[in-house]
């Protein structure tokens, strides 16, 4: 049984990460969020210690590491994605393993700083990139290799397509501040750019159509595809057909113009990723480097006009 830690603990993503500790029969020990409303630790761990005040967190931690015959064996961070560099330093500085949500952090500098504490402490960080786990996506990347393997020149046509609606809390919230979320692209669409940089090589050239807060789309030339992508967090951009089904996300990728169906087994991913790493699996920091240089990429172009590159859903902003 292995011992963790839990940064973040009231936030969307944590209770993924509560079951995942559960179901691989190991212990939550002690959890920290400046929130406190976390009932939900009552139905996984309620005998877990929790704190409000990092600084107390950081003590307990401290004095559990220095009791002989009992050690704090990963730190799982959930807290907003600024937060991710310092909380990762602070686990592995503290005898852990850290096992971190997307994004990983905001910029390739900041996994080039990590690596450096990685070498120093001789621990590990772990990056929640569960698609790569999803069966039907690997079904994909195994076709798409196999095709490569007879015709290494291939080009494929993809287009991204996701919309997760939210309300107007969103935008008061972290999330909606691009110094600490990262921006559309990094909050909801980094872990598709690192799905579809795995399956169809490294990122070669970048554009951006729309930058909104709400919304951001553009194009991407992977060395083996041609990504015209969308994201946004509006409910208007969403199809009127999936509307009137009361759905209030939309999630497509089509590859040469067909359909690429992967909706269905994503409730226990992260589970999935916590045996994989629990295995001696996982994706580390060099495996995240992808779609973090992505995304960085993106927060810092300019939008540039409408052309034969644009994902067909920017009419739906521009009109």
């Amino acid at each position: 049984m292995k011992r963790f830690a839990l940064i973040g603990a009231a936030g969307y993503i944590a209770p993924r990460h509560m079951k995942a500790i559960k179901e691989t029969n190991n212990d939550l020990v002690v959890a920290f969020d400046p929130y406190d409303g976390i009932g939900i630790m009552d139905s996984n761990f309620p005998q877990a210690d929790f704190f409000t005040e990092f600084e107390k967190f950081e003590t307990f931690v401290d004095a559990y590491q220095r009791v002989e015959g009992q050690k704090l064996d990963y730190i799982a961070i959930t807290s907003p994605n600024h937060l991710h560099k310092h909380h990762i330093g602070f686990a592995l500085r503290s005898g852990c393993d850290a096992i971190c949500e997307k994004p990983l952090v905001l910029t390739p500098s900041d996994i080039d700083y990590l690596l450096s504490i990685e070498s120093a402490t001789g621990k590990k960080v772990y990056n929640i990139l569960q698609l790569r786990l999803h069966d039907s996506i690997i079904a994909l990347k195994d076709k798409i290799a196999k095709e490569l393997a007879v015709n290494p020149d291939k080009i494929y046509d993809i287009d991204l397509t996701y919309l997760t609606s939210r309300g107007k809390w969103y935008f008061e919230s972290w999330k909606g501040d691009e110094d600490k979320s990262g921006g559309i692209a990094s909050n909801i669409g980094v872990h598709f750019f690192d799905m579809l940089s795995w399956i169809f090589g490294a990122n070669e050239e970048n554009l951006v159509h729309l930058k909104h807060a709400d919304v951001n789309a553009g194009y991407m030339k992977l060395k083996n595809a041609n990504v015209r992508w969308f994201l946004s967090v509006n409910y208007d951009y969403i199809p009127d057909e999936v509307r009137a089904s009361g759905k209030t996300t939309y999630r497509s990728i089509t590859v040469d113009g067909e359909e690429f169906e992967f909706s269905e087994g994503f409730t226990d991913l992260h589970t999935t990723s916590y045996k994989h790493i629990l295995n001696s699996g996982g994706f580390g920091l060099e495996e995240a480097r992808n779609s973090i240089n992505i995304v960085s990429n993106i927060r810092s172009l300019s939008p540039v006009s409408l052309n034969s590159k644009s994902h067909p859903f920017c009419s739906k902003v521009i009109g």
